[in-house]
């Protein structure tokens, strides 16, 4: 988190997500990751716009090996990629489904992991915060 990023993360702490658009003439692309351009057009008037948190499912794959803290606890787990209702493309995880159910352009909604330092974690959904964490990751679950 830096002082870019930070609306992004407070948003996210609070259940919603924020987007990237473009402001500028003849574009007007919204992207994802948060950069401080628009990476279609070059244009450094982007601002911050709030996402419906709805997603279709690209692709994924099953993690059943990761050593690194947190997710070493949470293994086998779903790791993806989620076309967003805005456009962008998400990295993303998806839980509350098993793998044998995931479909390729289903339908998915965000929700929100609090992760932190001794915070425990806790999920919430749009406009119900991450459990009271310091920081609060988006993943989706189907609709």
């Amino acid at each position: 988190m830096d002082d870019f990023t930070r609306p992004y993360w407070d948003a996210a702490a609070e259940g919603r997500l924020l987007l990237r658009r473009c402001r500028a003439e003849g574009c007007g692309a919204a992207h994802h990751y948060p950069r401080e351009f628009c990476p279609y057009c070059w244009s450094e008037d982007v601002g911050w716009e709030p996402a419906t948190g709805r997603a279709t499912l690209y692709t994924w794959s099953v993690v059943h090996r990761n050593d690194l803290p947190p997710f070493g606890d949470r293994v086998p787990y779903v790791a993806a990629v989620v076309d967003l209702a805005e456009g962008p493309r998400m990295m993303t995880e998806i839980i509350d489904c098993p793998e044998p159910e995931l479909r390729i352009g289903m339908p998915l909604v965000v929700h929100f992991r609090g992760v932190g330092v001794g915070v425990g974690e806790g999920d919430g959904e749009g406009g119900g915060g991450a459990a009271g964490a310091a920081v609060a990751v988006p993943v989706f679950r189907p609709v």
